[in-house]
């Protein structure tokens, strides 16, 4: 049975703690309740529990996880980073005004660890579960089959998409601008193609329902009262925000997380598995440095993860070609 959310006051009068309080309510595994409480629950203490929530910063959400566990191991840090970004995310999804973990109090990689190649099997189970909506799904199956970086999908709009021909025109990473003025929209940068097959095609229009225009994700609630959200952010039709990355992050990682939150995929492992896959299809480096869009060979040599089998099967080349 789902969990029952109780009514959040709105505008200025939710207190931080109602909002943790309730939050908290939503999570019905209880080993996940007690994972969320430690990283929430102090939070909210240090931040001031009688504060409104839409009054806290994003910079006093960073010192307060870099003064709890600033000092702590690196699986600790991100462990109650994820889910103080779980529990704001939440809030903001369900129309409240509420601050955002900043981007210096970044997700760590534990030390001598690789983002991991999952499985074509398990990328293919996670997007067939009946828990995982058609929004994750078509955005999870978009970032495998593009072998785009996150940031880049997630600001695509629909406009940007050429259905017919399965592409789009994405603002790449250190995107070159056309001139040298101030303030460029997207459209002033050197944009590049992505591509996507079948799977993308089938969920985009479900996803999609007739939309023409607007982000492609987007939030299930309109902007809290007094958010200044870009018109591009927003779609037209509908009022909906676009879904950030840490949101998309925060959804991925309850979908998967095995070990409490935090311990989940990243985003960033769709574009390293497919990667990885292609070259394990034999694709050649060139074919890989065009479908990643890296400029230089020793740049793409870290999203390349062959599995031991696809090892094994290369070794079996050089067997004996005779018994004798």
């Amino acid at each position: 049975m789902p969990a029952v959310v109780t009514p959040l006051p709105t505008g200025q009068g939710l207190t931080v703690r109602a909002a943790a309080d309730v939050f908290l309510d939503t999570v019905a595994n209880p080993n996940t309740v007690r994972a969320y409480a430690a990283g929430v629950g102090k939070t909210a203490l240090r931040l001031g529990e009688h504060r409104p929530l839409a009054a806290v910063a994003d910079d006093e959400i960073g010192e307060a996880l870099e003064t709890l566990w600033g000092g702590a191991a690196v699986n600790t840090w991100n462990v109650r980073r994820a889910a103080v970004l779980s529990w704001l995310a939440w809030c903001r999804e369900h129309g409240h005004t509420a601050p955002t973990v900043p981007a210096w109090a970044r997700r760590l990689a534990a030390p001598d660890s690789q983002t991991p190649a999952r499985s074509q099997t398990a990328i293919d189970r996670l997007i067939a579960r009946r828990d995982v909506g058609v929004r994750e799904k078509t955005l999870y199956r978009l970032l495998y089959e593009t072998a785009a970086r996150a940031e880049e999908i997630l600001t695509l709009n629909i406009e940007d998409l050429d259905l017919t021909a399965r592409q789009a025109r994405v603002k790449a990473k250190g995107a070159r601008a056309k001139t040298r003025r101030r303030g460029q929209a997207r459209e002033d940068f050197v944009l590049e193609t992505v591509y996507w097959d079948a799977g993308t095609a089938r969920l985009l229009p479900r996803l999609l329902k007739g939309r023409t225009r607007g982000p492609i994700f987007v939030t299930h609630r309109r902007p809290g009262p007094g958010k200044l959200v870009s018109p591009r952010d927003i779609c037209p039709d509908t009022g909906m925000a676009r879904l950030s990355y840490g949101q998309a992050r925060a959804l991925l990682d309850e979908h998967t997380a095995m070990n409490g939150p935090g311990t989940g995929w990243d985003l960033h492992e769709f574009r390293h598995s497919a990667l990885t896959h292609l070259g394990e299809a034999g694709a050649s480096l060139l074919m890989l440095m065009a479908k990643s869009r890296h400029k230089k060979p020793e740049n793409l040599r870290r999203y390349f993860k062959p599995s031991p089998d696809a090892i094994a099967q290369l070794t079996s080349l050089l067997a004996p070609r005779t018994s004798g």
